[in-house]
């Protein structure tokens, strides 16, 4: 006697899946373009500062080793 529950099928999970989606959907809204253009600008931002960390570590690396 093996108490496990049942595993859940393919289409449940796909199902699940979809009203998950479907949730997330309805609850988010689309941005006004200043939450749009702050948005790109930390995005951007941000991408800079990890490729200079990047780029600082290369030199190291090459200056050193």
């Amino acid at each position: 006697m093996i108490d496990e529950q049942e595993k859940p099928s393919l289409w449940f999970k796909f199902k699940r899946f979809v009203i998950e989606c479907k949730r997330v959907l309805r609850v988010t809204k689309k941005p006004t373009s200043f939450e749009f253009k702050t948005i790109v600008k930390v995005s951007g931002l941000g991408m800079i500062i990890i490729g200079m960390i990047g780029f600082i570590i290369q030199i190291i690396k090459q200056l050193f080793f």
